[in-house]
């Protein structure tokens, strides 16, 4: 499909006109408001080329998205993009959208806001084309996929069931495929202690800060480098005031791990660390549980690489596969025994992070590979 390389640069402004609507919406995970924004705008520009929404209404977070033509029958390609970024309410207004040459900047620019343009304008190609592949699709916008895809596992995992391929629209960081990702989960952990004033009564106070701290600990041990096991405390919070003993505490925790197994095994230590209280008095609860299975390379998908990366040759890329330490949908996918390749979107990096950004000439050649890509699958 080398006539469309031509066609799709032309798109390049548009395809940038559309990524800042997208950037300059704020659509963290938790802000309902701002990613039911984000969907219909796209599912808007869905409906313009003839494609169907289908909305699966949330109460509390953002509505996910099923979408396919409707002609399609029996459609074999998943596409899988989320919606949400990390990025909270009011981040847009401190630093939106914006351009320096051949980068673009803002939150949530590259993880994902411009994988909806490419996937987009992809099937806007094979449609200029003439081409019925894009009949061959159907796509899963979701909302939650940052904070571990738990409320659309349920859609996605329906949805793959009945596919041939699913195919990740997450970003390029370094222009490389992503063939393999760690697995992981989330748990929450809350402590009940007892207030107390700290310099007049403090040995009525039990302190659930001291509780949780050394639970931090224990937690931190988990990890095992050599096994890929990771178990981070990333955020803490508890107290009233700092002259009073500490009623409660809480702390989220991050799991990352190679194989379902290990899985397991951390899942067990975490609920054994958590079940009993080191300073009398103390009340734990927890919450959560592993998340995501480990994403492993099968001969399947070893396949599915092998049509990627000779399509990327054909229009001059050459294309990489890695194994990702963080963890996205292609984890479910590949868990329902789909064939699942990711990092099918644009290139750029500093994903989560006030720099991270989007290398725009990578907009209109990722496009052109992800057109060819479901061209290719579809005449199969």
């Amino acid at each position: 499909m080398w006539e469309l390389k031509g066609w799709i640069k032309q798109q390049e402004s548009n395809m940038l006109g559309l990524i800042e609507t997208l950037v300059n919406i704020d659509s963290g995970s938790y802000i309902k408001e701002g990613i039911d924004k984000v969907g219909n705008v796209l599912s808007g520009e869905y409906a313009k080329i003839g494609f169907e929404t289908e909305v699966h209404e949330q109460q509390k977070l953002g509505n996910n998205l099923l979408i396919r033509h409707p002609e399609a029958v029996n459609p074999e390609i998943l596409l899988i993009a989320h919606m949400d970024t990390v990025f909270g309410e009011g981040t847009v207004a401190g630093r939106p959208f914006s351009r320096e040459g051949d980068y673009a900047y803002g939150p949530g620019v590259i993880d994902m806001k411009a994988s909806h343009a490419t996937t987009l304008y992809a099937l806007k190609a094979l449609m200029e084309s003439g081409s019925e592949a894009f009949k061959n699709v159907e796509l899963v916008l979701n909302t939650d996929e940052e904070i571990g895809s738990i409320a659309s596992r349920e859609l996605i995992e329906q949805v793959a069931k009945t596919k041939k391929y699913a195919l990740i629209l997450e970003p390029a960081q370094n222009g490389n495929l992503v063939s393999e990702r760690k697995g992981g989960g989330k748990y929450f952990l809350k402590v009940h202690g007892k207030s107390a004033h700290a310099g007049i009564e403090p040995e009525n106070g039990i302190s659930a800060i001291e509780e949780l701290a050394r639970k931090i600990l224990k937690l931190h041990a988990l990890t095992d480098w050599e096994k890929g096991i990771n178990v981070n405390v990333g955020l803490i919070s508890g107290g009233t005031s700092v002259n009073t003993i500490a009623p409660f505490a809480t702390a989220a925790i991050d799991v990352r791990i190679e194989t379902w197994e290990d899985g397991d095994t951390v899942d067990l230590a975490i609920k054994e660390i958590c079940s009993y209280s080191e300073i009398p008095g103390t009340r734990l609860e927890l919450t959560g549980n592993i998340t995501r299975p480990a994403w492993n390379l099968t001969a399947e998908a070893e396949a599915l690489i092998a049509i990627i990366t000779e399509e990327g040759q054909k229009i001059g890329l050459e294309l990489l596969h890695e194994k990702s330490g963080g963890g996205s949908d292609a984890n479910l996918t590949s868990f329902a025994e789909i064939p699942s390749i990711d990092g099918l979107g644009p290139v750029g990096a500093d994903a989560h992070q006030e720099s991270e950004y989007l290398y725009i000439p990578s907009l209109a050649e990722r496009t052109l590979l992800l057109a060819n890509v479901i061209e290719r699958l579809s005449s199969k």
